[in-house]
């Protein structure tokens, strides 16, 4: 790279003796290597970068640069706050389900434990998931009781898809039969039913829990960020001091600044491995 640094005039000497009108002192073209700039560099200089990238301050080390110590502390530091917040969010993810699986849905003898975390908050916010199917009788009933899970999605379908969300449709109706899948999409069923009746300390400990551990999730997440963060700044810092410490080259001319006057110019670039 190159860069023009300064345009000044020539010493007296040079101007007591000035070229004859349109001579030239060849200048060298910009993408002429310079004399005594590196040739070509290896694979060496590489390594610094390379070093830090995988274990941050490696790479200063490499160079005998102290500083490379403080990405190794703040290494170990963000490694260990991520550490423990992960080993805290997932701890209190197993307690929450534990709770959920012995507490609220115990009475309903479920055969899986786990499913996906959405489910989880709504056992949170309401107290029972309601019957999926309201009446025994031939033909799919929905849940009314809007307190409970599915009864709030068959409100919500009814408001979607009926033209009048407290006047019910004919049963056999296109506009019927779009909620009742909705229904069927979102509900609750047996095997994932539950009730918090009669264990609002339970409730409140499994709410309290998932708190936790979001509240881990998101510190460990930021952990990991400023993880990356390091070995990234640490690679960058040592590529940059390792291009530094290979110097620069200067390159100068001296010319004719107009073929039919006296004044004569000079010109340096700097030349900086880069």
């Amino acid at each position: 790279m190159a860069l023009l640094v300064a345009t000044l005039p020539a010493p007296l000497e040079a101007q007591a003796n000035p070229p004859s009108a349109g001579s030239h002192v060849e200048f060298p073209p910009m993408v002429q290597r310079p004399a005594g700039f590196p040739p070509t560099r290896g694979l060496g200089e590489f390594l610094p970068p390379a070093a830090s990238a995988v274990v941050p301050g490696a790479g200063q080390l490499l160079l005998g640069q102290d500083r490379g110590v403080l990405y190794l502390v703040a290494e170990a530091l963000f490694l260990t706050r991520f550490l423990t917040f992960a080993a805290t969010a997932h701890r209190e993810g197993d307690r929450f389900r534990d709770i959920a699986f012995v507490v609220a849905r115990g009475p309903f003898s479920p055969s899986v434990r786990d499913t996906t975390f959405e489910y989880f908050e709504q056992m949170a916010r309401f107290v029972e998931s309601g019957p999926f199917d309201a009446d025994p009788a031939p033909g799919l009933q929905p849940a009314t009781d809007e307190r409970t899970f599915n009864g709030r999605i068959w409100a919500l379908a009814r408001r979607t898809f009926f033209p009048s969300a407290n006047v019910s449709p004919d049963p056999t109706s296109p506009a019927y039969q779009r909620a009742l899948a909705f229904y069927e999409d979102r509900a609750i069923g047996l095997n994932f039913a539950w009730s918090w009746a009669g264990a609002e300390f339970q409730q409140d400990e499994f709410t309290r829990t998932i708190a936790r551990r979001n509240d881990a999730a998101r510190r460990r997440s930021a952990a990991l960020g400023f993880l990356l963060a390091n070995h990234m700044l640490s690679a960058l810092d040592a590529f940059v001091s390792g291009r530094l410490s290979t110097g620069a080259s200067l390159q100068t001319a001296l010319w004719n600044a107009h073929p039919y006057s006296v004044d004569l110019a000079f010109r340096a670039f700097v030349a900086v491995p880069f």
